[in-house]
């Protein structure tokens, strides 16, 4: 699936594109299975608090089993340096056929808000093209302050 152009990826762009659509909306109209591409974001069609879908990404580069990392800054830095804070859980922002826009989700510091909102939008954003993707893991349905 990795490093061609034959449209393998096209399930988990399809995918991505219908998160991207719900966390635009955050909208609730339907119930369907705890997949990622169910029709809501929450734990229910009830909820409207949720407005983000969190979402790990695998890459064939790291055979499928580490998840992607961004650092959590712009700063031009690279994730196992001292110091760096990086991240493996994201926010689809953008999505135009094979290529997509992610924002890099922080773990939220707040220990008193954190079980309530376990991340933090930051302003890391990276491109990726999804032929380089050959797994998506959804996280349990959130809400993201600052989006």
């Amino acid at each position: 699936m990795c490093n061609n152009n034959n449209n393998d990826s096209k399930c988990i762009a399809e995918i991505l594109k219908v998160i991207c659509i719900l966390q635009q909306n955050a909208n609730c109209n339907e119930c369907c299975l705890e997949t990622c591409d169910r029709g809501f974001l929450g734990n229910s069609t009830n909820c409207v608090s949720c407005n983000t879908r969190p979402i790990m990404l695998y890459t064939c580069s790291g055979n499928g089993t580490n998840p992607w990392t961004m650092p959590t800054t712009r700063e031009n830095v690279v994730c196992g340096d001292t110091g760096v804070t990086c991240s493996s859980v994201f926010r689809i922002e953008k999505i135009d056929d094979n290529c997509a826009t992610f924002r890099v989700l922080a773990a939220n510091p707040d220990t008193e808000t954190s079980a309530l909102i376990p991340y933090i939008a930051t302003n890391s954003f990276f491109t990726m093209n999804l032929n380089c993707v050959c797994a998506l893991k959804c996280l349990n349905d959130t809400y993201v302050e600052c989006i």
